[in-house]
């Protein structure tokens, strides 16, 4: 392939052309931050349930955790092939979000092997990280003040027992992925509507 001169107007296009497919490659349904934090919720307050009426379901209610991420891989991986640019941020994000998961089943991993059932408050800890750090990089508040959030939540689940610390887990995926979720969710249809986004 022989190098080409471009002109200043080409260069133009090029560069508004690549930042087109940047901002496309963000708009996001929202359908992901809703499923986890309805799940998250979900399992919090089942486990609630359990602690307070002191009764078992047969089965860890977070498993559930792990049927979900079958369909996100399964859209991720056909977005990604039916993409032909990603964004840096994209990327980043994505190796965020893979670290987070490696550590939350790590740490699962931990509490079943040496039965430490306490660890609520270095799970919310964990759901800040990857919250905050993705409305950072996509400038988006709601996620920033979720993972904030997040992190108040922990400190407030080292001076309570584990029960309440399910109500608190709930209470961060209402507000790290659920509400958010619902306001991508909303923003897409609204951008769907206006230009068949």
């Amino acid at each position: 392939m022989e190098d080409k001169e471009f002109s200043h107007e080409e260069s133009i296009r090029l560069i508004n052309t690549m930042i087109s497919k940047a901002k496309k490659s963000y708009v996001t349904k929202g359908i992901g931050p809703i499923v986890w934090g309805a799940l998250i919720i979900f399992c919090s307050l089942v486990t609630w349930a359990q602690l307070q009426f002191g009764f078992r379901i047969g089965f860890d209610i977070w498993f559930l955790l792990i049927f979900a991420l079958i369909p996100q891989i399964y859209f991720t991986v056909k977005e990604k092939r039916q993409r032909k640019f990603t964004a840096y941020e994209e990327a980043v994000t994505g190796y965020v979000w893979t670290a987070f998961a490696i550590s939350i089943f790590l740490t699962s991993f931990y509490n079943s092997r040496y039965g430490n059932s306490e660890s609520s408050t270095l799970v919310m800890i964990l759901y800040g990280m990857p919250t905050f750090i993705t409305g950072g990089m996509v400038k988006f508040k709601p996620l920033i003040v979720g993972g904030i959030a997040c992190w108040i939540l922990s400190a407030i689940s080292i001076f309570t027992p584990v029960k309440t610390d399910m109500l608190l887990m709930a209470l961060c995926g209402l507000l790290a992925w659920l509400i958010p979720g619902i306001i991508l969710w909303i923003g897409y249809q609204k951008r769907k509507a206006e230009h068949g986004v």
